[in-house]
């Protein structure tokens, strides 16, 4: 297994502690399915602020390729083949779906038509892994907020199903940043975590 999507958000809406406290989330579930030997990263952009440069989702997750832990079936080979980087590759397609996304126990997500519905995976992200660079907040203040109708974290539907958009990365923005706000449009608060090495 090197990818998966984790099977609880960390409970406090888009304040995740940073990236680096989504990375740790990432770790410790991947630890406790006895993957942990890996280094396991969150797939989230972060926006430029304070001096820091923005950070690109697509640049955290390591090279790939990447499978799930049922079957250890392909979910893509490379970052290219993720995001779909050339024509050919976007008409292709990765191989993320209902059918190949799991968490770090191999259990099924709760996506589209499911009770409670959970497709919505905090990515932070546009559909091509970078950081948004229009000044909008996309990322709840870099994942350090939970304030609730206030900033907006960008969702992708693991599914590929409903609001107009299948995008897995980039579908639409949460209502706000509390828990109550991600559970509103669909979520729970999960992440995409990949293997980088």
């Amino acid at each position: 297994m090197s990818f998966f999507v984790t099977s609880v958000g960390k409970g406090d809406g888009a304040n995740l502690g940073g990236l680096a406290g989504a990375d740790a989330h990432c770790q410790a579930l991947a630890t406790a399915a006895g993957v942990g030997s890996k280094t396991w990263h969150a797939y989230l952009s972060a926006g430029a602020s304070g001096g820091q440069a923005a950070v690109n989702a697509r640049d955290r997750i390591g090279n790939g390729p990447w499978h799930n832990g049922r079957a250890a079936a392909p979910i893509a080979k490379d970052v290219a083949d993720l995001h779909g980087d050339t024509i050919e590759q976007a008409r292709m397609g990765n191989n993320l779906s209902r059918t190949t996304v799991f968490s770090e126990k191999g259990e099924p997500i709760n996506g589209a038509g499911s009770t409670p519905n959970e497709h919505d995976i905090l990515t932070g992200s546009q559909p091509d892994g970078r950081a948004y660079t229009d000044g909008q907040d996309h990322t709840c203040s870099n994942w350090t907020s939970n304030a609730s109708g206030g900033g907006r974290a960008q969702v992708g539907h693991f599914d590929r199903t409903g609001g107009g958009n299948t995008s897995w990365n980039s579908a639409h923005p949460s209502r706000g940043c509390s828990q109550p706000d991600l559970v509103a449009t669909g979520g729970a608060g999960k992440l995409y975590c990949f293997a980088i090495n």
